[in-house]
């Protein structure tokens, strides 16, 4: 199972660079491959940001010489959203269906991960993000319902939406992974502004229900220094400590969101004025 390893630009670099330089440092494509796993490894805070696709027969998260481990969660823990059809997740030969939009946390420790689609016609697309794990949480589930939901936003600023958190400290434990989505409701197209940092960790957003020739224009960079980049359905964006994370779409959308670094307050942000935007 190859995984590609990636750098990313500091602050300085970054206010120099092309938007190709910008895509290819932060911007991570071609997920959801049929019949494949796809990972990428980020030296911000060593986050993987892969996907699963089982089409005709499981797939299974491996060990590799990238991670200098004997299997994937050795050391690590892994959120997983299933944005496609009803499917499964195996950990050590226990199973865990997962219809659309359910979140599964696999914690530390789990030998044999195994991804399972119910239909190879209509096959589930699981979408992963991994970080390192000092202790073991159980693996659990969580349904759309089960998650805890935060109304934001309002039609006016054309920005309402739903926040529904999965993985966090009053949900599904885990070591530093925090996870959920962002619904816009229709005719809303703005998320996360004004924007805000947190220097305590690190946050990828991946955008999905962009369809056809509608894109996200995901805002990045030091708040006085900002660049964009131009999302398809399907794709992630690795936002470092010091990146504002924030964008706006040609239609409404949704994203999946997961944050890991010193702490799991979610509401530990460092808000940024319209002022200070550049």
């Amino acid at each position: 199972m190859a995984i590609e390893t990636r750098h990313v630009a500091d602050p300085v670099r970054f206010a120099r660079m092309t938007s190709d330089e910008i895509r290819e440092c932060f911007l991570v494509q071609g997920l959801f491959a049929a019949g494949e796993v796809k990972l990428v490894y980020s030296y911000v805070d060593r986050v993987i940001v892969g996907s699963a696709v089982p089409v005709d027969q499981p797939l299974r998260l491996e060990g590799s010489k990238a991670l200098a481990s004997d299997y994937f969660t050795q050391r690590r823990e892994v959120g997983v959203m299933n944005i496609g059809g009803s499917g499964q997740v195996a950990a050590d030969g226990e199973s865990f269906p997962m219809g659309h939009m359910d979140v599964l946390y696999i914690g530390r420790g789990s030998r044999d991960v195994r991804f399972e689609s119910e239909d190879a016609g209509a096959p589930a697309r699981f979408y992963l993000v991994s970080y390192p794990a000092h202790t073991d949480y159980p693996t659990r589930v969580a349904s759309m319902s089960d998650a805890e939901p935060i109304r934001l936003g309002s039609q006016e600023a054309a920005n309402k939406r739903t926040i529904y958190k999965c993985i966090h400290p009053d949900g599904i434990r885990s070591c530093q992974l925090v996870m959920g989505f962002t619904e816009l409701e229709s005719g809303n197209v703005w998320n996360t502004m004004p924007a805000h940092t947190h220097a305590r960790r690190m946050e990828v957003y991946m955008y999905v229900g962009v369809s056809g020739d509608d894109r996200v224009f995901h805002l990045m960079g030091k708040p006085g220094e900002t660049r964009h980049i131009v999302m398809r359905d399907g794709e992630a964006v690795i936002s470092p400590s010091w990146s504002i994370h924030a964008g706006v779409g040609t239609k409404s959308y949704t994203f999946v969101w997961c944050m890991g670094g010193e702490n799991q307050a979610f509401d530990d942000m460092d808000p940024v004025s319209m002022e200070a935007m550049r």
